[in-house]
């Protein structure tokens, strides 16, 4: 996904205020910021930071298990958060106000400036590939490179159509509900799904449906879009806008 070196000359990132060494071990805390504690995972001693954003009701764990595991340790520091009220991060509960991705967006960044990264990538998954589009483009001078799969910029009539089909939860495969269902006990879940679908869906009575595509011009960091063919929730056109309206992305 990332061989992505730091480029020649550029400043070391530091995660270290007390001397720590993180090494191969994953280590798990909290720290307060935007006036929430947030959860998140750190792992590696490489000089080029990298956040991990989870999707729609993940957090680092469920969503990167296999990256905080495997990703060179050598070159990367590794970071997974949970967004407030998802995973580890809660209280608070999970809401979905008008300017929910805004707010993951300065959540994630200052994040990372509380664990004294002066810069770093973003890996964005879902809807975490939202936020780290609008990240990318408010703060260019902190993040260093971008990669986002399964993102969109903008909610169609036919996105809320498939929003709706996840709604109810009992609906949902085995396999995609019982790590959720263990993480939050069905009740939470099954609550947050259904604000989740009416949060996003609200971006569809926006012109153009738009949730951040006058933001995409702004992003001038180096930017890598993946997509499945076989996304059931996003389709292909959406990765198809963001690479139009990236300059330089792949």
């Amino acid at each position: 996904l990332l061989q992505l070196q730091p480029p020649a000359r550029a400043a070391p990132l530091t995660a270290r205020g007390p001397a720590v060494c993180y090494g191969t071990s994953v280590t798990s805390a909290k720290i307060q910021v935007n006036g929430v504690h947030l959860h998140y995972q750190q792992t590696g001693e490489g000089s080029h930071a990298v956040l991990l954003l989870p999707g729609m009701l993940g957090s680092g764990q469920t969503d990167f298990g296999p990256q905080l595991k495997s990703m060179n340790k050598q070159l990367f520091t590794v970071v997974a958060w949970d967004p407030r009220g998802y995973g580890k991060s809660i209280p608070p509960s999970r809401d979905f106000p008008p300017d929910f991705f805004e707010r993951d967006a300065k959540d994630a960044v200052d994040l990372m400036q509380a664990l004294k990264f002066k810069k770093f990538s973003l890996l964005g998954w879902s809807d975490g590939g939202i936020t780290a589009l609008i990240a990318a483009a408010k703060y260019p001078n902190l993040i260093h490179k971008l990669v986002v799969w399964g993102a969109n910029a903008s909610v169609t009539q036919e996105d809320v159509r498939i929003y709706n089909g996840i709604r109810d939860v009992s609906k949902w495969s085995e396999k995609v509900k019982k790590p959720l269902e263990e993480l939050y006990g069905h009740k939470y879940f099954a609550a947050t799904c259904e604000a989740w679908v009416d949060g996003i869906s609200r971006f569809a009575e926006n012109s153009d449906g738009n949730i951040c595509q006058q933001l995409l011009p702004d992003i001038k960091c180096p930017t890598f879009i993946i997509h499945g063919e076989k996304d059931p929730l996003v389709p292909q056109a959406h990765a198809e806008y963001i690479h139009k309206h990236i300059k330089g992305s792949r």
